[in-house]
């Protein structure tokens, strides 16, 4: 199996920073696109940030110019740098990654973390 484990988060208060991890483990033949999103009650979960194989990124409007995803391919990590964090940052947020694999057969995967508390106070 494939599995993807975050790390990182916590409490931190207006204008702060964390980083995020989110390390894949398993049968893994290749990670391709790999993407972080946050979700909070009663909210839709929403793409923040996400990184190609190549490490083309993308970022959601609200967070551009302050977040940075970044990717170490030899570690098969995953990397949200947050700055200037906001309580509208308050989430938690999950990783997620196409993954490429071989056994049992040739295939695509998509996986989810199990998600890491990021809170933000004023």
């Amino acid at each position: 199996q494939v599995q993807l484990v975050e790390s990182g988060g916590g409490s931190v208060q207006t204008g702060g920073s964390l980083r995020v991890s989110c390390e894949a483990s398993g049968s893994i033949f290749m990670l391709n696109d790999m993407g972080w999103y946050r979700q909070d009650p009663g909210k839709q979960r929403e793409l923040v940030a996400s990184i190609t194989v190549g490490g083309s990124t993308n970022y959601t409007d609200s967070v551009k110019g302050r977040f940075t995803i970044s990717r170490d391919n030899a570690k098969n990590t995953v990397y949200l740098q947050m700055n200037n964090l906001s309580p509208e940052d308050t989430a938690i947020y999950y990783c997620h990654a196409l993954v490429h694999i071989l056994h049992p057969t040739y295939r695509y995967l998509e996986v989810w973390g199990q998600g890491t508390l990021v809170t933000v106070s004023s």
